[in-house]
């Protein structure tokens, strides 16, 4: 079985805290539970995990608290499991830095498949489409950054992004403001990758709910759910980049529709 790592799982039930556990051992990784939010937090300081899930219900502080709390410096895939489907609830997870939700009763093979998902985002490359803004590398010399701006003049390698400032390196995982370090969730970078790549073309909000999934265009249903969990993590992305909706400089809504990248500057 491939090893894919360290699990965490922040769980009180019992019942269901052991089938967390046995699916994520089925699924290669090693798998510390514990049944508390605090006990939670300092498992994945400990730990440093690659996936972790947490109850929404903890009996010292709820789900919500301990994803903020583990956001704060851990990066590791965060899904939040809930005993039925809340809107609010799952708005406020993503909110506080949640990936994904899960609802109980679970099916192991969905938990799986989203596991598998999210492991696939960071490895997979999706070319530019047509209208897309090229990488930094492929610019014309008209279009590359002026020797006056304080970030570099050089061409960037292949795979990095360069507007109005900023500085995305697709295989560094890796985000600059002039010269400013952006620190982002998994998910947060994947929808700038997103806008990056995509240009002035307009995103949907389920185009970019199965980007994040990492799945093939149309294949599956989004959600109204799925849609504002997107719009969510988009509003925490412009706070991370500091970025005005009203002139943006890189995420750009188009109302009712999705978004696009900013004009350039």
């Amino acid at each position: 079985m491939e090893e894919r790592g360290i699990a965490v799982v922040v769980e009180d039930d019992d019942d269901i805290r052991d089938s967390l556990r046995e699916v994520l051992q089925q699924s290669g990784f090693a798998v510390y539970p514990t049944s508390t939010g605090a006990e939670g937090v300092e498992a994945v300081r400990q730990h440093n995990p690659t996936v972790v899930t947490v109850d929404l219900g903890l009996p010292d502080f709820d789900g919500i608290e301990a994803s903020r709390r583990i956001r704060a410096f851990s990066d590791a895939y965060l899904i939040i499991i809930m005993g039925r489907l809340d809107e609010a609830d799952a708005l406020l997870s993503f909110e506080a830095g949640a990936d994904d939700y899960l609802t109980t009763p679970f099916r192991p093979r969905e938990l799986r498949a989203r596991i598998a998902a999210m492991l696939r985002r960071p490895r997979r490359f999706h070319p530019p489409q047509p209208g897309a803004l090229a990488p930094a590398a492929q610019l014309p010399a008209a279009l590359t950054p002026a020797a006056s701006e304080p970030w570099p003049a050089e061409p960037l390698p292949a795979g990095c992004f360069a507007h109005n400032g900023l500085i995305v390196d697709e295989g560094r995982r890796t985000a600059k403001i002039d010269g400013r370090a952006v620190n982002l969730t998994r998910t947060q970078f994947d929808l700038l990758l997103a806008i990056l790549e995509g240009g002035r073309l307009v995103q949907t909000r389920a185009d970019l709910v199965r980007r994040v999934r990492n799945e093939t265009a149309g294949a599956t249903f989004v959600s109204v759910a799925d849609e504002h969990a997107i719009e969510v993590h988009m509003g925490n992305l412009r706070k991370q980049l500091a970025d005005d909706f009203r002139a943006p400089r890189w995420v750009e809504t188009v109302r009712g529709i999705g978004y696009r990248l900013g004009r350039a500057r």
